[in-house]
């Protein structure tokens, strides 16, 4: 019996959310809706600037997780943190959060990773990352056994960009392949795409990720070819699943050639689109663990997208259980 439904190696930041309004976003010549990386001193500036912000656990996997686990999956989390008070923060978020988080902590610096996040009246958010200790994550928290105990391995784009956990991840793939366990990963960013494009190519050609989740802009990328439907049936036949969401568009998903496609679910008040990929992964996944169809596992993942963005934050507020059991 697995010990784990998903078991995810992510950055571990504590993300700082606030207010904005477009001239914000101007002044400080920022891309609307991107993901800039930042250094400690540009992260510290930036913090001072913020109107007053809402600061929880965040980090793309662990997001995703804490979606699975209050959807009655069991998770653990991979991930470095150092030995400060945002460290600690996470550690108790993680704990809360019903999710299994035992790696060992760095010393004092850098310092525990951070993400400040601008989102303005339209809903869009703006992140500035300092990855601090988080990319300093080494293969020795890579433990076999665990990596072995897990149903499905995800894996966060974001986190390939570090030599450090990128060699990490590598070997969990090779544990998780080992033990004939699912392989999936996100890829995060165009901007992630645009360095290690070569990377993840080589990754699903050589069979190693059976699950790829993506959106429109970053499949276009990955495929380098702007046409939308190229793009998905170039890399689909690379992978068992490909899902790419698709924003108020919906989502799609093609398993060995089939596509299935779900609708955004209806949103009465868009407020933050922060975290909405993370939880439609979330809930992709948890329709997958339970060997519920592919259109099941697409609507359980719009029903958690569209929670997710009614409000702040990149974590469940509502009883995505409850939504979910109504609904499927």
């Amino acid at each position: 019996m697995a010990q784990y439904d998903v078991l995810a190696i992510g950055n571990a930041i504590v993300d700082v959310i606030a207010e904005c309004d477009d001239s914000f976003i101007t002044e400080q010549g920022f891309s609307k809706g991107s993901m800039q990386l930042v250094d400690q001193d540009q992260a510290e500036t930036l913090y001072q600037a913020m109107d007053q912000g809402k600061e929880t656990g965040g980090g793309s996997a662990a997001n995703t997780l804490a979606g699975l686990a209050q959807l009655g999956q069991k998770c653990a989390f991979v991930g470095q943190v150092a030995d400060d008070a945002l460290g600690a923060s996470f550690a108790s978020d993680m704990q809360k959060a019903g999710i299994d988080f035992d790696c060992a902590k760095r010393g004092e610096d850098p310092s525990t990773a951070r993400c400040l996040i601008f989102v303005t009246p339209d809903a869009q958010r703006t992140m500035n990352t300092f990855l601090g200790a988080a990319q300093y994550l080494p293969t020795d928290a890579i433990d076999q056994k665990t990596i072995e105990s897990a149903k499905i391995l995800y894996l966060e784009g974001y986190l390939w960009d570090p030599a450090e956990p990128r060699a990490a991840m590598r070997r969990a793939i090779d544990y998780a392949r080992g033990a004939g366990n699912r392989v999936a990963l996100t890829l995060s960013d165009a901007f992630v795409i645009d360095r290690y494009r070569d990377d993840f190519n080589a990754l699903l050609d050589e069979g190693l990720i059976d699950i790829l989740f993506a959106n429109d802009v970053e499949i276009c990328s990955l495929a380098q070819n702007n046409d939308f439907d190229a793009s998905v049936n170039m890399i689909a036949p690379k992978t068992e699943i490909l899902v790419v969401t698709r924003g108020e568009k919906g989502a799609i998903a093609i398993k060995n050639g089939v596509r299935s496609e779900v609708a955004a679910q209806p949103v009465d008040n868009l407020v933050d689109t922060t975290g909405a990929g993370d939880l439609f992964a979330a809930g992709f996944l948890s329709g997958v663990s339970q060997d519920k169809s592919i259109e099941q596992s697409l609507l359980i993942g719009s029903i958690c997208a569209g929670e997710i963005i009614s409000h702040f934050g990149a974590r469940p507020q509502a009883d995505i259980a409850a939504m979910v059991e109504k609904a499927v």
